[in-house]
C-alpha cells in the first residue's frame, strides 16, 4: 500500500520504519516539505520512504497514520485538506494529552468525548480507526517485546475500515489478540487509559509492558 505517516516524532518513525520493512511505500508528512527529521528518516529507511508536507502525504496515501501530538492533530488534518483525506482510512494512534501543567500530563478532552471522535466529527468522510494508543511505540509494531498474551484495541464506525486495520495489525505487526470495542465513541475508554499507562511507565521504568483482558 501507499501509506502516510503524519508526524515526525518517535512514534511516526517507528511505525513508518516497520511499514517500509513490510514492503509498503511510506511518505512522512510534516509542516514543511524539507523537515530535517523526516529527511533523516527517509535517508535511513531506503527507497520506499519519502517525505512531504501533510497535504502531500495525505494525497499520496490510501491509508494514513496520525502520529502527531493530540493537541495538534485537528490542525494537522486541516492543513492536509478535506480533498486529500476524503474516503480514506485514518489510523489514529494519538492521545489528547495536556502538558501545560508539567508531568504527568492530563487528558484535554472531557469524559463524554475523545480525540478520535473529534477527528471523525471534523472530517465525516474520513474513516477514523483508533488503535495502538495504549502502549509504547516499539510494542505497537513488535508485540513480541512483551512476553505472553496481551491485547490491542480498535474503535471505529466503519466495519470495513476496521477489518483492514485489523489485518495490518495481525499480518503485518504480529498482533494475536485484537479486541474490537465498537464505534468511535469507545475511543474514550482507551484514551482514558493513558494516565494509568504513564503511572505504570514511571513505576516499571520501561515501556515494554501491556495489558491483557482475561475473560471467564
Amino acid at each position: 500500500m501507499k501509506i502516510a505517516i503524519l508526524g515526525t516524532g518517535m512514534v511516526g518513525e517507528t511505525i513508518g520504519g516497520k511499514l517500509v520493512a513490510l514492503g509498503h511505500e511510506v511518505r512522512m508528512g510534516s509542516r514543511t516539505p524539507d523537515n530535517a527529521k523526516a529527511a533523516a528518516w527517509v535517508k535511513k529507511s531506503g527507497a520506499k520512504a519519502s517525505q512531504g508536507t501533510f497535504r502531500d502525504a495525505a494525497a499520496f496515501a490510501e491509508l494514513l497514520f496520525n502520529c502527531t501530538l493530540g493537541n495538534a492533530s485537528l490542525d494537522v488534518l486541516k492543513s492536509a485538506g478535506e480533498e486529500a483525506l476524503r474516503g480514506k482510512v485514518l489510523v489514529d494512534v494519538s492521545n489528547p494529552l495536556d502538558f501545560t501543567k508539567g508531568m504527568p500530563p492530563v487528558l484535554s478532552t472531557p469524559p463524554d468525548d475523545s480525540l478520535g471522535e473529534q477527528l471523525q466529527r471534523a472530517f465525516p468522510s474520513l474513516k477514523v480507526v483508533k488503535t495502538l494508543n495504549t502502549m509504547n511505540c516499539e510494542v505497537m509494531v513488535d508485540p513480541s517485546r512483551v512476553p505472553g498474551d496481551h491485547d490491542v484495541f480498535v474503535s471505529g464506525n466503519d466495519v470495513d475500515a476496521k477489518a483492514r486495520v485489523k489485518q495490518l495489525l495481525t499480518e503485518g505487526f504480529g498482533w494475536k489478540h485484537v479486541i474490537d470495542l465498537g464505534d468511535i465513541t469507545t475511543a474514550r475508554g482507551t484514551e482514558a487509559f493513558l494516565p494509568l499507562w504513564l503511572r505504570l511507565w514511571g513505576t516499571l521504568r520501561t515501556g515494554d509492558f501491556n495489558i491483557h483482558v482475561v475473560k471467564r
